[in-house]
């Protein structure tokens, strides 16, 4: 099999952007990477050949992160340089309001974009001229790409093209169960949470379930570990006082993605109150590493998460029902260690990241063939 040239568009920065290079490159695929940044880029494998605009110091960042339209207008014409440099057999942009905005007026072909969530779940709700943008890129991409068949539903909203499903799995090597020294003591039962905080993923309800699990359990020692960062942060700790948790809370701050593993296997029970989601992937980390979880039951976690079989699903925005599953876990150790291993076999079963890698690679060549 000859070697696949691929030019992909995404942010640098991005642990998604990062996983896909990688291991792309790890798989023999020639990649070149380009994106815009504002600090230095880490993380990537030195095969990866990253090409960055550097963001001016005038130009702001949109609410999703992602940069004024007319920027994109101003660096196209870099972009068209660098694709008559480097002649890629395939050209793939990740998250269709930005990159796959620039990847569309490139009119370079063939062209592949993947959908990761806000770009098609809110962007287009905006209003008529963002939905105009997302139906042109969609026009323009010879493939579409979706994590989930709940997003693939959104997509076709827009676009009366197939949708390929393609999740973003787990390494499974990397998320697996294994001992490692705990910050609370051994006789702790810690309840914990990756997530960024956001109104999104609706951690105020995880700290209103874990008072009322708080009031409900006299006789063991439980404690909330919160991993991430966000706009939300100074409201939830202050949450956290009035309702009194906050000596049994802790706000643990974001880690590196290479770091979350350790994380989990701190944790014995993850809760996830998102009030929505597309996909799921802090849900399949988890899974990976034997924790059984409660989750929302909504968007993608249904697709992922097989109800008292790998997690409990439970209504949204519900602290007192988030309290029960808990509660019942906390009592059930063995429900809790047959959860967590009938949850990493559905992982390996349908959610091995090397899989999936393969599947795309799989795809870039159908492209091409045709």
């Amino acid at each position: 099999m000859s070697l696949l040239k691929l030019l992909i568009l995404a942010d640098p920065h991005s642990s998604h952007t990062l996983k896909w290079a990688n291991s792309l490159a790890e798989k023999g695929v020639e990649v070149h990477l380009f994106g815009f940044v504002n600090q230095e880029v880490n993380g990537l494998n030195q095969k990866v050949n990253v090409i960055v605009e550097k963001i001016p110091a005038g130009i702001k960042t949109q609410a999703d992160g992602s940069l004024k339209k007319t920027y994109y207008l101003k660096v196209l014409p870099n972009l068209l340089n660098l694709i008559k440099k480097i002649k890629p057999d395939i050209l793939h942009a990740h998250y269709a309001s930005s990159y796959g905005l620039l990847g569309a007026l490139s009119a370079y072909k063939p062209f592949l974009l993947s959908v990761w969530g806000n770009d098609v779940f809110d962007f287009p709700r905006k209003s008529f001229i963002h939905k105009s943008i997302i139906k042109f890129v969609f026009k323009r991409a010879d493939r579409i790409y979706s994590t989930s068949k709940i997003m693939a539903d959104e997509i076709s909203h827009y676009t009366k093209k197939n949708i390929g499903i393609i999740p973003f799995g787990i390494d499974i090597n990397q998320f697996k169960p294994f001992k490692q020294k705990k910050i609370f003591g051994d006789d702790t039962v810690v309840l914990g949470c990756v997530k960024s905080l956001s109104y999104k993923y609706g951690i105020e309800y995880l700290l209103d379930a874990f008072a009322i699990i708080k009031e409900k359990i006299k006789d063991k020692k439980i404690k909330l570990l919160i991993v991430g960062d966000g706009t939300l942060k100074n409201q939830l700790i202050e949450r956290s006082r009035k309702l009194k948790i906050d000596d049994e809370v802790l706000f643990y701050g974001a880690v590196p993605h290479s770091k979350v593993p350790e994380i989990y296997n701190m944790i014995d029970i993850a809760v996830f109150p998102s009030v929505w989601e597309s996909f799921g992937v802090s849900n399949l980390e988890a899974a990976a590493c034997e924790v059984p979880q409660v989750a929302s039951d909504i968007g993608g976690f249904k697709e992922i998460i097989k109800d008292g079989v790998t997690g409990f699903l439970v209504e949204t925005k519900n602290p007192e029902l988030i309290a029960k599953k808990v509660i019942d876990l906390i009592y059930d150790n063995d429900l809790r260690k047959k959860i967590g291993k009938s949850a990493r076999q559905y992982v390996i079963e349908h959610f091995d990241w090397n899989r999936n890698v393969d599947q795309m690679i799989e795809e870039y060549y159908k492209v091409m063939r045709r």
